[in-house]
């Protein structure tokens, strides 16, 4: 609500961008870290291949990391692609790293190998970056899913519109806060080297840029689109990695906290982020036992604030344990999957600590879309 508000009184003042023409698009660079993805490999070369953008000016380059598969033998076919194998599985960190020390065009466009993105992505994202305020360009993400889908696909779907309403509303008011890793690009020239066990390699790497002092542009006609997981058992081990990174992300961005320093950024990291990564799961634990002390306390007015709070949340997460109940079926209203959706979201936010305390780096682990 606050930075619906904020965006809406106190918008930062961009500047008025026109198109470019032909002559005008920048070298850029498609980056593609990939993992034993071979059987999405020729779907994403043609969805590539298809993008509006002088050929001449776009190279695409994959960097497999450790596959097992047929993934280098079915690239090597693509004559105008750039392939970089590493035989031993580092991780994605490890894998944008190694690949990054290759790249020499000025902009660098990083997507996943299951994600597919507009016909006219590449043209918006470049046209970004004629602002000179600007070192990050994060595209959407968008969910796509079946009516026949079970909640992790809905679910997800849900999420992912509200955190883009988020996003747009961030970057009117002064910066996107992170770059989602389906879609986003940044000036080759502040590239920085991560440590191979990063978790959140695109946040890490946004966020870094940002705290130069630069602007993340939102771009929503820029997107992705992905399928959800397949189950929500799937979408607990994506979950719990990303908490767990967003953890990790706290730890390893602490100059960002000093809102002295980085003002309107600080405000919005630590709202939007850490408060997510942090505060907010162990605030709903104990705000229901103290509404119900509350209610109690108050109890002689069955219309007084607490106790319509406490019903509220009894409301709510009944709804929620509905939405549990019918994870697995095809058929569930907004009204339970959401409230489903929510609680499970940010009791996998605290499971992340646990993952963070026993994950073995960066290398990743491949949920199994649908």
């Amino acid at each position: 609500m606050l930075i619906y508000f904020l965006a809406r009184w106190f918008p930062y003042k961009s500047i008025t961008i026109p198109e470019l023409n032909a002559q005008e698009f920048p070298a850029v660079t498609l980056f593609i870290a990939a993992y034993n993805e071979a059987e999405i490999i020729e779907e994403k070369m043609a969805n590539s291949l298809a993008l509006d953008y002088p050929t001449n000016r776009l190279k695409i380059f994959w960097v497999i990391d450790g596959s097992t598969d047929a993934s280098e033998e079915i690239l090597r076919k693509y004559t105008n692609v750039k392939v970089l194998y590493s035989p031993e599985r580092r991780g994605k960190t490890a894998a944008i790293n190694h690949g990054m020390a290759h790249v020499e065009d000025p902009i660098v466009v990083f997507t996943d190998a299951n994600c597919m993105l507009n016909k006219e992505a590449l043209k918006r994202i470049v046209k970004q970056f004629e602002d000179p305020t600007i070192g990050c360009v994060s595209g959407e993400k968008r969910i796509a899913f079946q009516q026949d889908d079970t909640v992790s696909s809905k679910g997800e779907s849900a999420y992912w519109k509200y955190e883009s309403f988020l996003k747009e509303k961030d970057f009117v008011y002064y910066s996107g806060v992170g770059a989602a890793g389906e879609l986003f690009a940044i000036r080759t020239v502040y590239f920085e080297e991560m440590p191979e066990n990063t978790l959140l390699d695109d946040f890490m790497l946004s966020m870094r840029i940002a705290q130069k002092g630069l602007r993340i542009a939102y771009t929503p006609d820029a997107y992705a689109v992905e399928r959800g997981s397949s189950n929500m058992e799937e979408e607990s081990k994506r979950k719990q990695r990303i908490a767990a990174g967003g953890w990790q992300s706290i730890g390893r961005l602490l100059p960002l906290l000093n809102f002295f320093v980085y003002g309107k950024l600080s405000f919005q990291y630590v709202s939007h982020r850490v408060l997510r990564w942090s505060i907010a799961p162990i605030a709903l634990i104990v705000l229901l036992p103290i509404s119900w002390l509350l209610a109690g306390e108050h109890g002689r007015s069955l219309i007084n604030v607490f106790t319509v709070i406490l019903y509220m949340q009894m409301a709510f997460y009944l709804c929620a344990v509905v939405g549990y109940l019918s994870r697995n079926q095809t058929q569930v209203s907004k009204v339970f999957f959401i409230p489903y959706y929510f609680v499970f979201m940010n009791a996998n936010v605290l499971m992340g600590i646990w993952y963070l305390i026993n994950s073995t780096g960066g290398v990743w682990e491949k949920s199994k879309r649908k």
